[in-house]
């Protein structure tokens, strides 16, 4: 056991200061995020939308993620990581305290794309600063580590957030959303400061690539569309399965989702010291990442018994484990090439896109074709996405003949 323990605390050796706080900041930001897992339910039991204005509520969701991700991008290339992050977390925190008060749908469309556009301007942001505080060896490491802090957050806002709704309702929900990013505002200025935080690997492009030449990044990004447009199932249609077709309590529903985050909290760090020695390509891992998510789906048509969203969910968080830190790691190399604000973008809007789509749609088949139907097609497009990074390995594989 100690052997273990040891080995385990070895595998966070080596990073950076700026990253731990990085990660703290992190923390603190995504525990206050419990209103997304929670958001469907809350339109449908509290507002008494329907699935389908909940559908719309999602894509608006996506919309303003998409434009905060190419916002983000911009902004960081143009005045520097810190500055964005600093506004957009200080704003998220006021915006989603404002949220609450919003009732009717046209509101809640407008409402919901102004918080994400200005909340996703600080993930672009957030990536080149973690590139420039690492050391190039360190950087899935480095990102996984951030990994950790968005997974812990999530494990315990999920649990924390059922506790709140049950005690003070959905209402609390917004406030504690709103605090924490504040919170984690004035722990941003004070501790990442660009005085103050040492930089480890700046990079310059005298003449840098336009991502729109990079042939390979452009089918990367297919795949992580497809991707995150099945993962993301996971944030709105799943917690309406396990309440609808299981009849799970909001708290049973936060302590599953929590289990996610908790298992990565343990395991990620480990799991990826353990692969990138295995010397298996970042392209192969992302196309375990992406099967394992798959089959997490087809496991559900499978069997009636309540375990088996259990199963589901260890399936998905282990293909999350693989495929989220080594296709950042995948793009943070590529993005030395060009400007890098643009690359973690590009990046971010794959999945930012995929809030547009994913959410949406899987609302429209459930309410069209119920959950069972939903699953089969979810799998099927994990299918496609395998596809494409079975290109990705093509593509790279001639990259470096060439090279």
């Amino acid at each position: 056991m100690k052997k273990l323990y040891l080995n385990y605390l070895g595998t966070f050796k080596g990073l950076s200061t700026e990253v731990w706080w990085l990660s703290l900041i992190t923390l603190i930001n995504r525990a206050g995020t419990m209103v997304i897992p929670f958001l469907s339910l809350y339109l449908t039991k509290s507002l008494n939308f329907t699935l389908k204005d909940v559908g719309w509520i999602m894509t608006c969701f996506g919309l303003g993620s998409v434009l905060g991700s190419w916002l983000g991008g911009k902004l960081t290339d143009k005045i520097g990581y810190y500055k964005v992050m600093k506004t957009s977390l200080f704003l998220t925190g006021v915006l989603f305290i404002a949220l609450q008060f919003v009732t009717t749908f046209t509101g809640f469309c407008i409402g919901i794309f102004l918080v994400m556009l200005v909340a996703d301007t600080f993930r672009p942001a957030m990536f080149v600063a973690l590139s420039a505080y690492s050391k190039p060896e360190n950087k899935t490491r480095s990102v996984t580590l951030i990994r950790l802090a968005i997974n812990l957050g999530f494990s315990a806002g999920p649990a924390v957030g059922g506790i709140i709704i049950t005690s003070l309702g959905y209402n609390g929900l917004f406030w504690v959303d709103g605090v924490t990013c504040i919170i984690a505002t004035f722990l941003l200025i004070n501790v990442l400061n660009p005085k103050k935080a040492k930089t480890l690997d700046e990079v310059k492009t005298e003449n840098p690539v336009s991502v729109f030449s990079d042939k390979a990044f452009w089918v990367f990004f297919v795949a992580m569309f497809i991707f995150g447009f099945v993962f993301l199932q996971y944030f709105s249609t799943m917690p309406l399965y396990y309440k609808d077709a299981h009849h799970l309590s909001e708290l049973e529903i936060g302590l599953i989702m929590g289990m996610n985050g908790f298992i990565i909290f343990l395991l990620e760090m480990p799991l990826i010291k353990w692969l990138e020695e295995s010397k298996y390509s970042k392209e192969r891992l992302m196309f375990v990442g992406l099967l394992l998510t798959g089959i997490s789906f087809l496991v559900l048509n499978l069997t009636g018994w309540v375990g088996v969203l259990i199963v589901g969910m260890l399936f998905m968080t282990i293909g999350e484990m693989i495929a989220f830190p080594f296709s950042n790691a995948f793009v943070m190399e590529r993005a030395k090439r060009g400007n890098q604000g643009e690359y973690m973008a590009y990046y971010s809007i794959a999945f930012s896109a995929a809030h547009i789509f994913g959410h949406n749609s899987g609302m429209q088949m459930v309410d069209a074709l119920g959950f069972d139907n939903t699953w089969w097609i979810i799998t099927a497009m994990s299918m496609v996405g395998l596809f494409f990074l079975l290109m990705l390995i093509r593509v790279v594989k001639k990259e470096k003949v060439k090279a």
